[in-house]
């Protein structure tokens, strides 16, 4: 039993409750004292379920199910050991407790032996009543150890006994997910909603699959039969939303993203997609008002302020942007896609030494794309760092080593530092990789271009 303060039947729990302010030891039956546990280790008051089971095992020394609950709380304090130990003497004890299996299970998992895990939560299979939330369980230790087909059939199993576990249901989609079977999950949701046809999370999930092979209608009337199952699942709304901008509906996408609104409190998603229709329908004033409120109700997501800056980007407002991703930067320092943006706007801007600085950051963050190696490198020159541009095209080789426009770069700036030798083996180099490139020297080092013995390895007359 699940108690609540609001429960008429909850006299145990306020019993307890007021045993702990007077001091007064009052008897409880084992029973009770289960449930005050349980509901205590649900609420996350681990405190108290330790001074309940405390009691509990003082007036009922014998309780295997109460010493369970130690058991329970030992693992969750990751006291695996004690956990272990008390468990052998209670097999001892009861050697057909299922519940000694699903925790001996429990500390195996958390020592990450999935395998072991299953073998153990399958021997208990072999006796228990109820096998539905060990079928789950099994599941779930397969989906650890990555076997998805083994995990589906566990899945199934679980759903046949009790087909309203929406967390094995959920697993179950997870797996067809994986392994990139979406016929074969509509399969089974179709088949699964001829039983249970308003089940608005069989729909809403049989949505997700649809939309995943792009049939965009089929899931459109997939999260329409979620919604007239539930009229305030808020996920149904707001995947009906993608759908509608996929098929550049992008009004009634506002109309279906409001409606997630009007049922809970905003979501910074919601307002985003909101503000991404109204501009794709030209409606700038009402776009970034949105994506005003967007960074406003989560300042830590950052495709909010990615769109705001992009917005301003786009209407050649680069000061406005840079005022936004600046803001941005403050909140999360090592996000790769602000400072990129970052260096893109200086660079616009013709602050050069700000934009190299973005650019730096941006590859100490792991952005090794080779656009960002080259303009880095690009700057470095107009800057007068020619030693700086070279490490840097060199780095850059090394991630991209048959990249021609790394070479052509290469090879000019060895030749303005005069070291012929290098110049020559780079555009070599890069002459081998692409001829096409040869431009970049004329275009970057005219004076480079205009030696005779660089012409004839670019052979241009």
């Amino acid at each position: 039993m699940e108690f609540s303060h609001d429960d008429k039947n909850n006299l145990p729990l306020t019993k307890f409750e007021s045993m702990l302010k007077t001091n007064n030891v009052l008897f409880f039956d084992s029973e009770e004292f289960e449930n005050i546990i349980h509901h205590y280790l649900n609420q996350g008051k681990v405190a108290l379920a330790k001074k309940a089971i405390k009691l509990g095992l003082e007036q009922h020394p014998t309780s295997v199910n109460l010493r369970l609950f130690r058991v329970e709380v030992y693992i969750f304090e990751n006291q695996l050991d004690k956990a272990n130990s008390l468990l052998n003497e209670l097999y001892i004890i009861d050697p057909l407790n299922e519940e000694i299996y699903i925790q001996k299970a429990n500390i195996f998992s958390k020592q990450d032996d999935h395998a072991k895990a299953v073998d153990v939560l399958k021997k208990a299979l072999e006796f228990a009543e109820d096998t539905t939330d060990l079928y789950s369980l099994i599941g779930m230790e397969y989906l650890f150890l990555e076997q998805f087909e083994n995990a589906k059939d566990f899945f199934t199993r679980c759903l046949s006994e009790n087909s309203e576990d929406y967390s094995a249901l959920y697993n179950m989609i997870y797996c067809f997910d994986f392994l990139d079977q979406n016929e074969e999950a509509i399969e089974y949701l179709n088949t699964y909603l001829d039983n249970k046809p308003y089940c608005e999370v069989a729909w809403h999930q049989l949505g997700k699959q649809f939309f995943a092979i792009k049939s965009y209608e089929k899931a459109l009337a997939a999260f329409d039969f979620a919604i007239i199952s539930d009229d305030t699942f808020i996920g149904a709304y707001l995947e009906k939303g993608k759908v509608l901008e996929k098929m550049k509906l992008y009004s009634e996408a506002i109309e279906s993203y409001v409606l997630s609104l009007q049922i809970d409190d905003p979501t910074s998603y919601a307002l985003l997609r909101i503000g991404i229709c109204y501009e794709k329908l030209g409606n700038d004033d009402l776009a970034v008002q949105y994506y005003y409120k967007t960074v406003h109700e989560d300042p830590l997501l950052d495709k909010g302020w990615i769109a705001i800056t992009k917005f301003y980007n786009k209407k050649k407002n680069y000061q406005k942007a840079l005022y936004y991703i600046n803001k941005a930067i403050n909140i999360d320092t090592e996000n790769v896609v602000y400072w990129k943006l970052y260096a893109q706007l200086n660079q616009r801007l013709n602050l050069l030494e700000e934009a190299e600085r973005g650019y730096k950051k941006t590859l100490e963050l792991g952005n090794y794309e080779v656009d960002t190696w080259i303009t880095r490198g690009d700057i470095l020159l107009k800057l007068g760092e020619p030693e700086a541009a070279i490490y840097n095209f060199l780095q850059a080789a090394e991630f991209h080593p048959e990249n021609a426009e790394l070479e052509y770069r290469l090879g000019g700036l060895y030749f303005l530092q005069h070291e012929s030798e290098k110049g020559i083996f780079h555009l070599k180099n890069a002459m081998r990789f692409n001829p096409e490139y040869a431009f970049i020297i004329e275009e970057l080092f005219p004076n480079v271009f205009k030696k005779m013995q660089v012409k004839k390895l670019l052979k241009v007359k």
